[in-house]
């Protein structure tokens, strides 16, 4: 089942996508940095490119996946952001985009709270542990987290 990574330029996101084969399965990645996406794209990911503030891109990029992983350090880093004036209002942008669009389980990489997100399954892994990329890979590969 498809799985995303929002914020996958960032220093976490890219732990983890060096724990996930894309050729193994659909995995997609919501970039901002276009020359970033398209590596990654060479790689065999499914990019979608774009300011990580626009909840309705988001929301579309996250349609029809099953897992979400949501790294909280792409809506507080420098990168621009137009569509929200905090990194609270990013991450509640992202908590509506994956409710809307039907995913079934959130990972937040994050060492803070986290906005309530209503789907099936919510986890976060704190991106300070040395092996949470390892434990995300873990967590959307299990039969449940609940």
């Amino acid at each position: 089942m498809p799985l995303i990574v929002v914020g996958a330029d960032t220093r976490a996101g890219e732990a983890i996508l060096e724990q996930l084969d894309a050729q193994e399965r659909e995995i997609r990645v919501f970039v901002t940095d276009e020359a970033r996406g398209l590596q990654l794209k060479q790689r065999g990911f499914k990019v979608a490119t774009g300011d990580v503030s626009d909840e309705s891109h988001v929301e579309a990029a996250c349609l029809r996946c099953f897992s979400s992983v949501l790294i909280t350090e792409a809506a507080g880093d420098d990168r621009e952001r137009s569509f929200a004036d905090s990194p609270g209002e990013v991450l509640e942008g992202w908590a509506r985009a994956v409710s809307n669009s039907q995913v079934r389980r959130v990972i937040w990489v994050t060492g803070r709270d986290h906005p309530r997100t209503d789907v099936d399954e919510v986890v976060s892994v704190d991106p300070d542990d040395p092996r949470f990329a390892e434990m995300v890979v873990e967590l959307d590969e299990a039969h449940s987290i609940s």
